[in-house]
């Protein structure tokens, strides 16, 4: 098993942050494109090579987000119509994601066997998450998909603050 750890910084205007593992050494780097269209995240290895990239579709009537892993479409998440509460599926070959998601704290499946646990820090500056990988294949797909949901959130977020204006 291996644990890594997400942590945002609050004040990045462009989205630029790291995964640590436990040793608090870089694993990863995430950066966000800044006033760019369509919006996108790339995720680097430590050789700062893409292994990841996710992006907003633009031209959508409900917001849609795309994650490819390694050049590969792995996973798309998108937000159904509702009325009442914003509610998102999250289509991936084999995967399912248990638990609550949007509180970023649920296991991840791959054809019914948890591959990985998701946890949010509380009390934190900025959002923190907890990442066990229990298959370390799919370690890069995890953190992808930690990545997009907490896009998906920020997106949501901006929307509502947004609309209340």
């Amino acid at each position: 098993m291996k644990q890594l750890y997400i942590k945002q910084k609050v004040f990045s205007l462009s989205g630029k942050f790291t995964v640590k593992d436990h040793q608090e050494q870089d694993v990863y780097y995430v950066e966000g494109s800044f006033m760019q269209i369509p919006k996108t995240f790339s995720i680097m290895n430590t050789t700062r090579e893409e292994v990841a990239l996710i992006t907003k579709k633009v031209f959508s009537f409900l917001p849609k987000f795309f994650v490819e892993v390694n050049g590969r479409e792995e996973l798309t998440i998108k937000k159904e119509f509702s009325f009442f509460k914003a509610r998102y599926t999250i289509d991936a070959a084999g995967m399912e994601v248990y638990g609550n998601w949007w509180d970023m704290d649920f296991q991840v499946l791959k054809h019914g066997e948890v591959v990985g646990k998701v946890s949010k820090e509380w009390f934190t500056w900025g959002d923190s998450y907890q990442v066990q990988i229990l298959n370390e294949e799919m370690e890069t797909i995890i953190i992808a998909l930690v990545v997009s949901i907490d896009c998906v959130k920020a997106d949501q977020a901006a929307a509502s603050s947004a609309s209340t204006m």
